[in-house]
C-alpha cells in the first residue's frame, strides 16, 4: 500500500453524473481526503460514508476536499449519495484500477479493502490508514492529519 511520504498516484475517475475528476484537480484547492471503501449500501461502508458526511463542516474549515471511491457504478453512487444525503463526491473505479495503483490489499483475499489517504497540495501522501472493520477511525485520523497540515491543534478547542 502507498505509504506516508510517497507521491500519490494521479487518476481520472467519474462521479455519479459522469463528470471526470482528477487527483491533480482536486488537490489544487487544498488537501484531499481520499477514502476507498468496498461497496455502497453495506453496513460498515454506510457508517463510514456517513461519518465523513457528518464531519463535512470540520473538513471544510481545513480546506480539505473529501472524496469516496468504490468499484460501484455511477448509478449506484447516485442512489447511495441521495439516500445518505452525502455532501461530497463519490467516484466510480470500475475494475479497481485506482485501488490497485494505491496498493490497497483485499481482505481475506476477496473483499475490496478499506483505506484512507490524506494527500497534500503537492501530491504527497501525508496519511495512509487501512482498517477494514473500523469505519469511524478513518474520519478521525484524516481530520487530525488535515489539521496538522494547517498547523492546527488535533482536537478542537471546545472539545478539550
Amino acid at each position: 500500500m502507498i505509504q506516508e511520504g510517497q507521491p500519490a498516484p494521479n487518476f481520472t475517475l467519474k462521479d455519479a453524473a459522469g463528470t471526470p475528476w482528477t487527483l491533480d484537480g482536486l488537490r489544487a484547492g487544498g488537501p484531499v481526503v481520499l477514502f476507498f471503501y468496498p461497496r455502497d449500501e453495506s453496513p460498515i461502508c454506510t457508517r463510514e460514508v456517513c461519518a465523513f458526511r457528518d464531519a463535512h463542516q470540520d473538513f471544510a474549515e481545513t480546506g480539505a476536499a473529501v472524496v469516496g471511491i468504490s468499484s460501484d457504478d455511477e448509478a449506484a453512487h447516485e442512489a447511495f449519495a441521495r439516500k445518505q444525503r452525502l455532501n461530497y463526491v463519490l467516484l466510480s473505479d470500475p475494475g479497481g484500477k485506482v485501488r490497485r495503483a494505491y496498493g490497497i490489499p483485499k481482505t481475506l483475499g476477496v473483499l475490496d479493502g478499506r483505506a484512507t489517504f490524506v494527500i497534500d497540495r503537492s501530491g504527497v501522501v501525508r496519511m495512509a490508514y487501512s482498517a477494514q472493520l473500523v469505519a469511524e477511525g478513518h474520519t478521525r485520523r484524516a481530520l487530525e492529519t488535515v489539521r496538522a497540515i494547517r498547523g492546527e491543534p488535533a482536537t478542537p478547542p471546545a472539545a478539550r
